[in-house]
């Protein structure tokens, strides 16, 4: 198992230790030139430069331009492709079938939303499922554009080439981290779920054990079964495996999630781990659904603003703090750092050097 698999991003936080900032622009313009000098077409590296930069804004510091050197890693050994379309396999007005043809997944998934949005605009719902796309990145970056206009959004992937997480009771790793988005309109700020169906994800585990750290707690089991926080244990010659949402006491909830997100993307798609591995990829399930054509926009803000109200207002635990939204904190960290600058994780700026040097592209210079 390697970073090369999709999950669902931490919990979005302050980099540790990170106090170097970028400004926005020169970043985006440093990682869209990687990828051009890598041979990406042009409006694919645009995008796929602004879902990662998109991915450190909101504090997924695994699942930002700590991708970058794996993405330019598989265009310069053709397992990206770098340009060409999806092909439309099924389309009816409210579902679309797709092969993203292992074209960039943040280029595709930005298409799919585009799609489902303008199905929901005139259908009330829209669907689109794509199999064969490579890695899709932050999938909080889209659910945040979907909500930002109105619309209610739901995206979910799998990796059908990796296998991390075992089923609850078991110990033989079948899923990858299935991670879920939402994007949930409000009179204010969206809210915004980033979840998986296991405790923690590949990007994490794999960052920690290069750097001999642990993780806060035991959310991975070793090939024996045994509850561990070494990351080691998915690098171990007997491997272990990352555990269900839940653990060893509940985790027949993040089992039963998982097995949803494989039906949404691999079953809908009709391609996914029963077909043959190729690669470091994705299965993919963006949907969107428009409030006006169900019970209206005013009456859905009025619901979900009483809800964002009653959960603000309710009484913490003792000593806790308030209570806080999904998202909140990601859409915090991402107007601070738009305004003051990005504090890349420090490992970042390091593993993208050589790609500087190899492919003659000058990196930008801190802002502090």
């Amino acid at each position: 198992m390697s970073v090369h698999s999709p999950g669902s991003p931490e919990s979005p936080v302050e980099p540790a230790g990170a106090s170097v900032r970028y400004a926005v622009e020169p970043l985006r313009a440093y990682a869209n030139a990687l990828l051009l000098a890598a041979g990406l077409r042009s409006d694919i590296a645009g995008d796929t430069a602004t879902i990662l930069l998109d991915g450190d804004l909101m504090g997924h510091t695994t699942h930002g331009l700590a991708l970058l050197p794996g993405y330019l890693d598989e265009l310069t050994h053709d397992r990206m492709r770098k340009a060409g379309a999806p092909i439309t396999i099924h389309a009816s007005q409210a579902a679309q079938t797709w092969d993203g043809q292992r074209l960039p997944g943040p280029w595709l998934t930005l298409r799919a939303l585009d799609a489902s949005q303008a199905m929901a605009t005139s259908q009330g719902t829209g669907t689109v499922v794509i199999r064969r796309s490579h890695h899709i990145a932050c999938l909080a970056a889209y659910a945040k554009r979907a909500a930002e206009r109105g619309f209610v959004a739901l995206v979910c992937c799998i990796d059908p080439s990796t296998h991390s997480v075992a089923p609850f009771g078991a110990v033989t790793p079948v899923f990858t981290p299935n991670p879920l988005a939402a994007g949930i309109p409000t009179s204010g700020d969206p809210i915004l779920l980033d979840i998986s169906a296991s405790y923690t994800t590949n990007g994490m585990t794999t960052r920690l054990h290069k750097t001999g750290e642990s993780l806060p707690h035991p959310w991975l089991q070793d090939a024996d079964g045994n509850p561990t926080r070494d990351p080691g244990v998915l690098f171990d010659e007997r491997k272990g495996t990352l555990l269900p949402l839940g653990g060893l006491d509940a985790g027949h909830k993040g089992f039963a999630l998982a097995l949803l997100i494989e039906a949404l993307t691999a079953g809908l798609a009709g391609h996914g781990r029963a077909d043959p591995a190729e690669g470091w990829g994705a299965c993919v399930f963006v949907q969107v659904l428009n409030p006006a054509a169900f019970g209206g926009t005013a009456a859905f803000a009025a619901q979900m603003d009483w809800l964002v109200r009653a959960c603000h207002d309710a009484t913490p635990r003792p000593g806790g703090p308030p209570v806080r939204l999904p998202g909140e904190r990601a859409l915090r960290s991402y107007r601070e750092q738009r305004a003051n600058g990005v504090a890349l994780y420090p490992t970042i700026m390091p593993a993208l050097e050589p790609w500087s040097r190899r492919l003659g592209v000058t990196g930008p210079a801190p802002v502090s």
